[in-house]
């Protein structure tokens, strides 16, 4: 009995020990998972890290050039393959009637018997065949019509490759004709197939070409600060039983962010260099724009953060796998935010709204009207001109735009200040007659339509009270004949007079 009992307690201690053991194993095994959930995240972690850090590097790997003959469609329709239903059947065999044989012959009305079997069996065959018959008339007017549909969708579908390769063969020869749209599609599709993170880069961009000087002006939106993970390590917590991470120090995402804003900028540079097969492109010019929201105030705002002007040959010489990335965008005289992650704003090398295929060359009108001063001498063209050589005396970078392709524009002016300046809409009316309030309200539209910081309507007669009025609280500037003389004479040196 006692020895029955010492049995028992031995079991049951054995079985504590193992339940003991197997629940320190669980619990080995559930750490080991967790620190294994930890080591994923932090791979994933570095993996971003590498990739954001890698941004350059990798197009330096890569030839940017695109060969037009990739972009020609060298794919055969599918050749017809009917449909198994519809193959064609060999037709029914006639069933076959035994011979008589031997005696059987002599038994009474077998004869008839077999007769009357055979005529069956051809009639059942006769049925057979004239089903057959239907059956495979229906599959073949089937078949017909599907391959009528099959042949029709092939000749639409080479159609459309001779129309795509045509159409590729034209824009190769603008390309290497170097004009100006055929410039700008190549470089966007250059811009479009570079590949980048998929997280976090719009890939966004606006291009313009002068083809006279051959430069092109790139805008491009930049990754907002937040691509940068904001952890920079996770680790399990067994007091906690949980996965917490440690926060990146501002200073490191700074930095960080800066290398990315400097990578984008010299990877998209090099891209347009190394892809430009018939030299086309003498310079870029290079706007990175970060598109968020003000943290402030909460609104949309469009931020410049880099603008670099790079000639080619310089450019070249680079060798961007050995560059400090800040260093050498300063080098090349490049103007860089030094906060880009606190928004903080730099004025770019050229603004990417003067190159706008409404502004044409403008001439000299200040110098001829010393030789004919009376303003309502000058044609409605001479006198825009003459408005927008004067604001360009008074210090603002003016462009004058193409005579009823302007919308609503007769000029367009850039303060260049900080802070308070911006884009200027400029009209110019040559009246003999009071301007009304319709001109100004035409004027505070088109400045809406512009995006414009200010508008200003310059006329050779004078405004209406109403026209004064709706200009209250708008940054409107109304300037009349009097008004115009004098700044003629001040910042010009040119008297001027207004007769009818």
């Amino acid at each position: 009995m006692r020895q029955l009992e010492r049995q028992q307690r031995m079991a049951a201690a054995q079985e504590a020990r193992d339940q003991k053991a197997a629940e320190k194993m669980a619990k080995l095994q559930y750490l080991e998972e967790r620190q294994g959930e930890v080591d994923d995240l932090n791979a994933e972690l570095q993996d971003r890290l590498d990739e954001l850090k890698g941004l350059l590097a990798h197009t330096l790997h890569h030839d940017d050039r695109i060969d037009f003959a990739s972009l020609k469609s060298s794919e055969r329709y599918a050749p017809f393959r009917p449909p198994r239903e519809l193959l064609s059947e060999s037709p029914p065999l006639p069933k076959e009637v035994a011979p008589l044989k031997g005696l059987s012959r002599f038994w009474p009305g077998s004869v008839n018997r077999h007769a009357e079997d055979v005529a069956k069996a051809s009639e059942a065959h006769k049925r057979a065949l004239a089903a057959h018959e239907h059956t495979e008339s229906q599959k073949l007017a089937k078949l017909s019509k599907i391959k009528r549909e099959y042949e029709e969708k092939k000749e639409a579908y080479e159609r459309d490759v001779l129309a795509h390769n045509a159409e590729v063969e034209r824009i190769q020869a603008a390309y290497h004709s170097q004009d100006a749209e055929a410039i700008v599609a190549y470089c966007d599709m250059v811009l479009a197939r570079s590949a980048y993170p998929a997280e976090g880069f719009p890939q966004k961009f606006r291009l313009a070409f002068q083809q006279e000087t051959g430069e092109l002006v790139v805008e491009y939106d930049l990754p907002e600060p937040s691509v940068i993970p904001q952890e920079a390590e996770f680790r399990y917590v067994k007091t906690k039983d949980q996965i917490e991470f440690k926060a990146r120090k501002p200073a490191e995402t700074k930095q960080l962010y800066q290398d990315i804003v400097a990578a984008v900028t010299l990877r998209t540079l090099h891209e347009l260099f190394e892809a430009d097969q018939v030299n086309a492109l003498s310079r870029i010019t290079f706007n990175g724009m970060i598109d968020t929201h003000d943290p402030a105030s909460g609104k949309e705002v469009r931020v410049p953060v880099v603008s670099v002007r790079a000639p080619k040959e310089t450019f070249l010489e680079l060798r961007l796998e050995k560059v400090d990335k800040i260093a050498c965008l300063k080098n090349l005289g490049a103007q860089v935010s030094p906060r880009p992650d606190e928004l903080l704003a730099i004025k770019p090398i050229v603004e990417f709204d003067m190159i706008d295929k409404r502004f044409i060359d403008q001439g000299d009108v200040l110098t001829v009207l010393e030789s004919r001063p009376n303003l309502l001498d000058l044609t409605p063209g001479e006198f825009e001109i003459l408005v927008s050589n004067l604001f360009g005396k008074m210090g603002l970078e003016t462009k004058l735009t193409r005579s009823s392709r302007d919308g609503g524009v007769d000029a367009v002016a850039y303060d260049t200040r900080p802070i308070l300046g911006g884009k200027v809409v400029i009209q110019a009316k040559r009246y003999k007659d009071t301007v009304g309030v319709s001109a100004v309200r035409d004027l505070f539209g088109t400045m809406m339509n512009e995006g414009a910081n200010k508008g200003i309507l310059v006329c050779t007669s004078g405004y209406g009270t109403d026209a004064y009025n709706f200009c209250k609280d708008k940054p409107i500037e109304l300037i009349d004949g009097g008004g115009l003389l004098y700044l003629l004479r001040e910042h010009a040196g040119i008297e001027a007079r207004i007769a009818a």
